[in-house]
């Protein structure tokens, strides 16, 4: 009786050791495909690889002077300091992208990543860059860094 129970305690905790590492697993994660191309930064959420315009899910960085139209509610910050960190983060690499959709004016909206560091949540902890909720597709970015999109 007790060589069974202390099976059933094993079953037990490794169970709940594969239930711990897989509360780690990340399904977006797993879509996730090198950018083969080079890249280079519009602005602090948008970059281009190769032919491919790629807006950043679920961020709003400051605009390029003159991009701001009148009405419209733009991020506020620096915009140049938006993009000098995002470059900073492009340029450290490897990037590997996660597709989403297509948005109004055909940037691919995604989720990139420069090694091990997301892009969009990157932006968002160095303050150059504001979540944006209905901007995040599946909750991809607020599911990667839930304390910085809660600031």
């Amino acid at each position: 009786m007790l060589r069974s129970n202390l099976r059933l305690g094993r079953v037990r905790i490794i169970g709940f050791v594969l239930t711990l590492s897989c509360a780690a697993c990340d399904p977006v994660v797993d879509r996730a495909v090198p950018i083969e191309t080079a890249c280079t930064v519009i602005d602090g959420d948008t970059i281009r690889c190769g032919e491919e315009r790629i807006r950043l899910l679920g961020i709003d960085a400051p605009e390029m002077p003159g991009s701001c139209t009148a009405g419209r509610d733009c991020a506020p910050g620096d915009p140049y300091a938006a993009a000098d960190s995002l470059f900073g983060l492009v340029e450290k690499g490897p990037l590997s992208i996660i597709r989403f959709k297509k948005d109004r004016y055909g940037r691919t909206l995604a989720i990139i990543r420069s090694g091990e560091v997301d892009l969009s949540c990157q932006q968002i902890k160095s303050g150059h860059a504001v979540y944006v909720a209905r901007w995040d597709q599946d909750n991809a970015v607020r599911s990667t860094c839930p304390k910085a999109v809660q600031r």
